[in-house]
């Protein structure tokens, strides 16, 4: 009788998730049958959702539940607080398995080369949103000591990290919000935040909802200069093409043209100003420069050789996430991916490297919405399936599912499992209970781990 085919997925976030659905979803899992081990390097799952989004946004969360339902099913095991390839390399994956699936995501900021971005006082977004969402790998403390906040970026990363910022810590305090995350933004300073875009309106990269709910805090003044609502040709046939863009465009339009409320936090959206240099003294962030940009007819932008210094003491970049490395695959150091072919792994002479695929953000770059990487991994389990049906996987030394757990317990890897999330998200819902809080997130590695029963 035929074995199931064993498919590993390195990272289990909602790419791999998704690439586990697609796999059970086939005719391979009915006969004769599919067994896929998830390797995560998080004492939880859930990646981007757990540790990338901002708490205040339910909805998106809200993806969990179908996550959980996939994780629910008996042909996967979770293997959490495993790090690749630390822990286990791609020589020993091979080993166990027939495929195997990288799905790691991009957690890292892209850099930003101008002039004094290493100051104290200016930060990566990505740091700051690990910070906020409870990250064990990160300090417990962030220095939010600046009035006046500038953010780089118009993206919904970027809204996140001003959201947040421009909140008071008692309209976040209902989210999963753990407690030292609450103590820094009750003592946050910041009363104007400043959001700069290079270029116009209609090539905003913010998602209509995320952008109409910075209007729903009543701490929140949103705040548009009328001489920033500016299209040229491109913008036009962009907004024409994208209802998304359109959408965008308008609602920046309306807010524009209204009149300046009294709410406390002032949050400016600037578009046209590209940021120049951060400004300095005694090592510290003391301004942002930025150049006036104008429209060419394309959409695109060119530098107007016009440019304003603007007051504020700490900059946060929110230009893009960027993956890390991984070792024993090629890399594109300009696009920060692994380079692929249908998500089948393409080694540098353009040959595929045999039973070995990617999926998600670490494929094709941190862009689109978290819902996007379904595509992703339908492609690339499609791919896989079709190398499995005309003999092009290698076959592993080692396919039974206990020799992975022999394999672990050897090396003395302490690992979570599917059940001990149960048991940390039941611990996590307890904190919460007495607070009316759906939960409070555990931050510390060493308390997921024992709460996990790992």
């Amino acid at each position: 009788m035929p074995r199931p085919l064993r498919v590993a997925i390195v990272g289990a976030g909602p790419a791999g998730i998704y690439a586990a659905d697609a796999l059970l979803k086939s005719e391979v899992a009915a006969d004769p049958g599919v067994s896929i081990d998830l390797f995560e390097r998080m004492p939880a799952p859930f990646g981007l959702i757990r540790y990338g989004v901002a708490p205040d946004h339910p909805r998106i969360k809200g993806i969990v539940t179908a996550l959980h339902q996939v994780l629910d099913k008996p042909q996967i095991r979770l293997f959490g607080n495993v790090d690749y390839p630390t822990d286990i390399s791609l020589d020993d994956l091979r080993a166990f398995y027939d495929a195997v699936i990288f799905s790691t995501g991009a957690m890292a900021d892209r850099a930003l080369s101008i002039p004094g971005i290493d100051l104290d006082g200016s930060y990566g977004a990505a740091d700051f949103v690990s910070w906020y969402d409870g990250h064990p790998d990160v300090p417990r403390t962030w220095p939010l000591t600046a009035e006046k906040v500038a953010v780089l970026g118009v993206g919904n990363v970027a809204l996140d990290v001003a959201r947040v910022l421009a909140k008071t810590a008692d309209e976040l305090l209902p989210t999963e919000i753990p407690q030292n995350v609450y103590d820094g933004l009750k003592a946050n300073k910041a009363l104007e935040i400043h959001v700069f875009g290079r270029r116009g309106p209609a090539q905003a990269k913010f998602s209509p909802m995320e952008l109409r709910e910075l209007d729903h805090s009543p701490n929140i003044e949103v705040i548009v200069d009328p001489e920033d609502i500016d299209y040229d040709a491109g913008s036009i046939e962009t907004r024409r093409g994208n209802k998304q863009a359109d959408m965008v465009a308008k609602t920046l339009e309306n807010w524009a043209i209204r009149d300046v409320g009294d709410r406390p936090h002032k949050l400016f959206l600037h578009f046209f100003e590209s940021p120049a240099e951060i400004l300095g003294e005694d090592g510290r962030v003391v301004g942002l420069r930025t150049e006036r940009t104008a429209l060419d007819g394309t959409g695109n932008v060119k530098g107007t050789g016009e440019f304003k210094d603007w007051d504020v003491t700490a900059v946060y970049r929110a230009v893009g996430y960027l993956s890390e490395k991984l070792p024993k695959l090629p890399w594109d150091l300009g696009s920060g991916t692994v380079p692929d072919e249908g998500g089948r792994v393409v080694e540098e002479g353009g040959t595929h490297l045999r039973s070995t695929y990617v999926t998600g953000w670490i494929r094709r770059g941190p862009v689109g919405l978290i819902g996007h990487t379904k595509g992703d991994a339908n492609e690339t389990v499609a791919n896989l399936l079709a190398d499995h049906a005309e003999g092009r996987l290698h076959t592993p030394s080692s396919p039974e599912p206990e020799a992975v757990d022999a394999f672990l317990a050897e090396r003395e890897v302490r690992h979570t499992t599917w059940e001990g999330w149960h048991r940390l998200d039941a611990a996590e819902r307890a904190l919460g209970e007495p607070q009316g809080r759906e939960r409070v997130k555990i931050v510390e590695r060493e308390d997921m781990l024992r709460e996990s029963g790992a």
